[in-house]
C-alpha cells in the first residue's frame, strides 16, 4: 500500500471530470485502513453480525441434493453464530489452527525460498537484462513489455529493476523514457496474473480460492496450476497489446522527449551490459534448468512415472500437480545456485541460506496479513453467512437471467472497480472469493473459471491506482525524467493499457473458455455440477 498519509498529488486546479475522477479515487483510497486493519475489522464484524442473523433466524435452503457430502439432513442451511458461548471458545481454540492452516502460507513461503535464490544470486535481473537489452530496435518494446510480464515470478524485481531500466534503454535509443516506463509498468502491474512459469501470486489465489469453494463442496480442492494455460496464452496477449499501446497510443501523445525536463543528470543513466561472467552464468543456469527439466518430464510422461497418479495412472490428482509448489523450489533454487556459482555471488551453501533467510525477513507484513486474512476467512466459513449469501445471491442472478457466461463481465469489473481501492490482490481474493465463488458455482461455473476471471480484473486497474503498493514507486522514477510529474500525469499514461488489457483479456477470457471450450489449467473445468 502506498503512504495514506500524503495529500492528494492532482492538480487540484485542474477541473476536468477525469481528474476529479482520479481525486476521488485516491481519497476514498486514502480512507481505507490498512488492509490488515482491515481483516481485523471484517473479522469483528463478522463474529457481531453472525449473533444477529442467528437471533432472526437467518437461513437458506441448501441446494445440494440429499446424501451430498456437507449437506445436513434437514436440508436447511442456519447461521452459527459466534457471539455466544460455543462460538468464543471455537474462536478461543480455532485462533491458532486457523493461521497455521491456512493454505497460502505454507505454499508461498516454500515457492519464495526457491525464487529467493534466484533473485539473490543476481540470475532473475540478469535474465531480464539481457532480454531486454539484447533485443532488437523493432523488437524492443515487444521484449519490454514481456520481460516485465515474466517478472512476476519475482514481482519486486520488475519493479525495481526492470522498470527503471525499460526508461534508461528507451532514453538511450532516443525515444521517450516515459514511454520505456509506461510499457514496463504495463507488463509487471497490468499483466500481474500472467507467466509462462507458476509463480508465488499462484499457490497463493489457489489456498484462498479452495477454501471458498469448500463451502459448497467440502471436498473440492484447487490447484496452483488451476489458472496455467490462460495465463500462459496471456503472456502474448498482454505482450502483444503493451506493445501496440505503447508505439500507437502513449508514445506519439507523449512527444518527443526534452531532456530539459529531467530532475537529474542524464550523462550519468549509463546501462549495465552483461558482462562475459553474467552471461556464463546464464548459460550455465540454462544448462542446469534444462536438466531439471528432462528429471521432471521423465516423472510425468511415461505412463508408469513415478510422480503420475499411481492409482489411475493418469496426471490428474497426481503427485506432480499437487506437489507443484516444489517444483517451483527446485526449477528456481538450483538454476540460480548454479548462476551464483558461476558468476561467484553464492560459493557455498551459507551462501543460499542467506539468500533465504533475507527473503523470509522481508516476509513479516506478509505473516502478519495472514494470521488476521485467515480469522476472517474462518470465521466467514463457520458462520454460514457465505454460504447464505451465495445461494440467495445465485437465485437472484437466476431471477436476473444472468447465469451464462455474460455474467463474468459484470464480475470481472466488478472486480477491476474493487482493486482500484483495495490494492492488494490477496486481501481483495480473501474478501471476495467467499462470496463470489460459492455464488458463481451455484449456477454452474468451476472456482478454477472464476478465479481466472477474477485475476483479469485484479489485474487490469493495478495501473491506474494510487493505491497499488508500488505506484509511489514508479511515480519517483517518472519523475528523474519529468520533474513536474503527478499522479494524474501518470495515471493518465497509463489508462490507455488499463482499457485495452481489460476488453482484450476479457475477449480472449471468452473465446478460450466459452468459445474454443479450452480449459484454463491442467485438469482444470469450466462448470461445476454437484
Amino acid at each position: 500500500m502506498t503512504d495514506s498519509t500524503h495529500s492528494p498529488s492532482i492538480d487540484p486546479n485542474n477541473k476536468g471530470l477525469f481528474n476529479r475522477f482520479l481525486a476521488t479515487v485516491e481519497f476514498l483510497g486514502n480512507m481505507l485502513p490498512h488492509p490488515i486493519t482491515l481483516f481485523a475489522i471484517f473479522a469483528v464484524v463478522i463474529v457481531v453480525f453472525s449473533g444477529i442473523a442467528d437471533w432472526y433466524g437467518l437461513s437458506a435452503i441448501d441446494p445440494r441434493p440429499e446424501g451430498a457430502s456437507g449437506r445436513d439432513p434437514d436440508g436447511v442451511i442456519e447461521v452459527v453464530s459466534l457471539l455466544s458461548a460455543e462460538g468464543l471458545q471455537r474462536i478461543m481454540t480455532g485462533l491458532v489452527t486457523n493461521f497455521t492452516g491456512f493454505a497460502p502460507l505454507g505454499t508461498v513461503l516454500v515457492a519464495l525460498l526457491g525464487v529467493s535464490v534466484a533473485e539473490h544470486s543476481g540470475l532473475l535481473s540478469a535474465a531480464m537484462r539481457g532480454m531486454v537489452m539484447g533485443a532488437s530496435k523493432r523488437l524492443v518494446t515487444f521484449m519490454v513489455v514481456f520481460a516485465a510480464i515474466m517478472s512476476n515470478t519475482a514481482a519486486e524485481l520488475g519493479y525495481v529493476v526492470l522498470i527503471p531500466l525499460a526508461a534508461m534503454i528507451f532514453h538511450s535509443l532516443g525515444r521517450h523514457p516515459l514511454a520505456g516506463l509506461a510499457a514496463a509498468f504495463a507488463g509487471v502491474s497490468g499483466g500481474y496474473s500472467a507467466n509462462l512459469l507458476l509463480g508465488t501470486i499462484d499457490p497463493l489465489l489457489a489456498g484462498i480460492t479452495t477454501p471458498a469453494a469448500q463451502m459448497i463442496d467440502p471436498t473440492y480442492v484447487v490447484g496452483a496450476e488451476a489458472n496455467w494455460y490462460f495465463m500462459m496464452i496471456s503472456v502474448f496477449l498482454i505482450a502483444i497489446l503493451g506493445t501496440f499501446v505503447t508505439e500507437k497510443i502513449v508514445e506519439p501523445r507523449l512527444g518527443k522527449y526534452n531532456p530539459d525536463d529531467a530532475s537529474i543528470d542524464l550523462s550519468q543513466n549509463s546501462i549495465d551490459k552483461l558482462t562475459k561472467q553474467e552471461k556464463s552464468g546464464l548459460k550455465w543456469a540454462g544448462i542446469s534448468l534444462l536438466v531439471v527439466s528432462l528429471l521432471l518430464a521423465w516423472t510425468i510422461i511415461p505412463d508408469d512415472g513415478i510422480l503420475r497418479n499411481q492409482d489411475t495412472g493418469e496426471v490428474a490428482g497426481s503427485p506432480f500437480l499437487k506437489g507443484i509448489v516444489v517444483i517451483i523450489f527446485v526449477t528456481f533454487s538450483i538454476p540460480g545456485f548454479v548462476y551464483g556459482r558461476v558468476v561467484g555471488t553464492m560459493k557455498n551453501d551459507k551462501d543460499v541460506i542467506n539468500a533465504m533467510s533475507k527473503s523470509m525477513s522481508s516476509m513479516g507484513l506478509y505473516i502478519v496479513l495472514v494470521f488476521f486474512a485467515a480469522q476472517f476467512v474462518a470465521f466467514f466459513k463457520w458462520t454460514n453467512l457465505g454460504t447464505i449469501l451465495a445461494i440467495n445471491g445465485a437465485a437472484l442472478l437466476q431471477a436476473l437471467n444472468l447465469t451464462g457466461p455474460e455474467v463474468f463481465i459484470l464480475f470481472i469489473l466488478m472486480c477491476a472497480l474493487v482493486n482500484l481501492s483495495l490494492g492488494s490482490s490477496s486481501a481483495q481474493w480473501a474478501i471476495t472469493a467467499p462470496i463470489f465463488v460459492p455464488m458463481l458455482m451455484l449456477i454452474g461455473y468451476a472456482p478454477e473459471t472464476i478465479q481466472a476471471a477474477y485475476r483479469i480484473g485484479d489485474s487490469v486497474t493495478n495501473l491506474i491506482t494510487p493505491m497499488m503498493s508500488y505506484f509511489g514507486l514508479i511515480l519517483a522514477v517518472a519523475v528523474k525524467y519529468k520533474k513536474d510529474m503527478g499522479i494524474g500525469t501518470l495515471v493518465a499514461t497509463m489508462l490507455p493499457y488499463s482499457m485495452v488489457f481489460f476488453v482484450g483479456w476479457v475477449i480472449l477470457f471468452y473465446v478460450w473458455v466459452f468459445l474454443l471450450g479450452i480449459p484454463v489449467g491442467p485438469e482444470s473445468p469450466t462448470y461445476y455440477t454437484p
